[in-house]
């Protein structure tokens, strides 16, 4: 069943879909006066029927049915350096379907492209929209937030605000001592908001490692194989998943 995300709040009942859901209810989906959808409002998913379609709103009334949350019962911020080409894009509509709460993309060290801050709004609204319809079409209740992208000392001085912050580092990947995913993961129980931090295609740079590690950051390996950038995050989201769910 479609899903839709509103900002408005019913009012007896119904409410009123409109721009580009009314459009992709009535064009693209060519629903009729009957189907059902859900609506999702502050978390909470409604099935509803429509029992109104205009030539630009979508008129839907509930039928007294609420859908189970799908949410990650832990909320994962996905910090990463600037990748190349349109990763990001990947980044945000993969890690969206597997459950992250917030990507905060970093101008790291090591990242080759740089934010076109002319340009940074309106790329930044895109991302949005790709993580509103990966949502849409992986049946969540939240839409993750897309942040504009932060130098790297601005992601550092948010390290105190999360519960815990781990590390992805290539060169904790390559040792003996490292300590295994399922122990870091297992340390996260009880806990609310983690960020997982991932460099770009060079990896995180050993000055940027060593300042998170001192703001209390914990180094993780994804498995002994060296990840890409934009397959690293994908990784860990998968590992929660599979550790609280």
């Amino acid at each position: 069943m479609q899903r839709y995300f509103v900002e408005d709040v019913f009012e007896e009942n119904q409410i009123t879909l409109s721009g580009e859901d009314a459009k992709h209810i009535a064009k693209v989906m060519r629903m009729q006066v009957g189907d059902e959808i859900i609506v999702v409002h502050s978390r909470v998913a409604d099935q509803c029927k429509i029992v109104e379609l205009g030539d630009q709103t979508v008129t839907v009334e509930k039928i007294g049915h609420q859908i189970p949350s799908k949410e990650l019962p832990i909320h994962v911020t996905i910090a990463c350096g600037l990748p190349k080409g349109d990763k990001l894009d990947l980044i945000v509509q993969k890690a969206t379907e597997l459950g992250m709460t917030k990507l905060i993309p970093f101008e790291a060290a090591r990242s080759i492209v740089k934010w076109d801050h002319k340009k940074g709004e309106k790329k930044q609204q895109r991302l949005q929209k790709i993580a509103k319809e990966a949502a849409e079409q992986s049946h969540r209740s939240v839409v993750p937030t897309i942040e504009a992208p932060l130098s790297f000392k601005q992601l550092l001085a948010l390290a105190s605000t999360y519960d815990a912050v781990l590390l992805a580092d290539e060169e904790h990947a390559k040792s003996e001592q490292r300590t295994s995913l399922k122990e870091r993961l297992k340390g996260l129980q009880g806990l609310q908001n983690v960020c997982v931090v991932f460099g770009p295609e060079g990896g995180i740079a050993r000055e940027e490692a060593a300042a998170l590690l001192e703001a209390g950051a914990h180094t993780i390996a994804l498995g002994p194989r060296i990840l890409r950038a934009e397959t690293a995050p994908f990784y860990i989201l998968s590992a929660i998943s599979y550790e609280f769910e």
